[in-house]
């Protein structure tokens, strides 16, 4: 937040840290100059006030036109908006907190003068500690799996133990290329408590569920071997390590679901069996 006029910061009342409710005044501004216009709209404003109670007097006696009466009403309108705007621009001079919240910085001291131009210039940053959100970048081969309201899981550094709850909010149409690399931000807001545990600027680890299956069959992702064209995996048998084709499903982190060739309780291998040159894959 800033301000909206330029003017020498007369009183300032925030610190770093300080609890601020919406409304409360945050700074002030000198403003003499400001209380003078005002005034001086003020004295315009009663001059004209008498002037239009004159001529409704003296039209009502025939002793002025019209015309000359509309003239002094119209005087008096604008008056009255001249006056309206000296209190704008006097109530500028005040500056108060838009929203609850933190302060979270001040760039500014008393006795400093700020100078707003096309910029509001901001000297002191507010945040609302219980409206924050996460901002996911999720790589362009994955975002169109992504959806609107999909749950999403996230932990921080400082809790590592410790899992929150989200869901996906908004899915920004811009991308955002970061090392050659283009992503896009998904925000996710946060569903479960998380007062005086999560800060801005924290970094987190996003889990987005695209979909929830329970029950299934899973192999390690290291398990899964690529051979002609097909997916397959070696399992132990009383002969020796087998490959079997096998069909995959989702994938999640380490784990990768497993739709057929392979049934639960089957041993399988992580790396594939060492072979001679040029020997050939024992299929079971």
């Amino acid at each position: 937040m800033g301000a909206r006029i330029s003017g020498k910061v007369e009183r300032l009342y925030a610190n770093i840290g300080d609890n601020v409710k919406k409304g409360q005044t945050i700074a002030e501004l000198e403003k003499a100059d400001l209380i003078a216009v005002v005034n001086q709209r003020k004295a315009e404003l009663q001059l004209a006030e008498k002037e239009l109670a004159r001529q409704e007097d003296l039209v009502k006696q025939d002793f002025t036109s019209k015309q000359t009466r509309d003239k002094v009403e119209a005087d008096w309108a604008v008056a009255k908006a001249a006056l309206e705007v000296a209190k704008v621009q006097l109530s500028y001079a005040t500056i108060t907190a838009p929203i609850d919240g933190v302060v979270a910085s001040v760039s500014t001291q008393e006795g400093e003068t700020v100078a707003a131009g096309l910029n509001a210039p901001t000297f002191v940053t507010i945040i609302n500690l219980n409206r924050l959100q996460v901002d996911a970048f999720v790589d362009e081969v994955d975002i169109g799996k992504v959806k609107i309201d999909q749950r999403a899981l996230f932990s921080v550094d400082t809790f590592p133990g410790r899992e929150f709850g989200g869901r996906v909010s908004a899915i920004y149409p811009k991308a955002v290329i970061q090392e050659n690399v283009v992503n896009y931000d998904v925000v996710v807001s946060i569903t479960n408590e998380y007062e005086n545990l999560l800060r801005p600027e924290m970094t987190a680890n996003v889990t987005i569920l695209l979909e929830t299956r329970r029950d299934v069959p899973v192999i390690p992702a290291r398990a899964l071997q690529r051979e002609r064209g097909q997916s397959l995996v070696y399992v132990q048998t009383p002969d020796g390590p087998r490959a079997r084709p096998v069909t995959v499903g989702q994938r999640e982190g380490q784990w990768v679901e497993v739709i057929g060739g392979v049934s639960e309780g089957r041993t399988v291998l992580l790396d594939p069996p060492a072979t001679e040159s040029g020997g050939r894959t024992n299929y079971d």
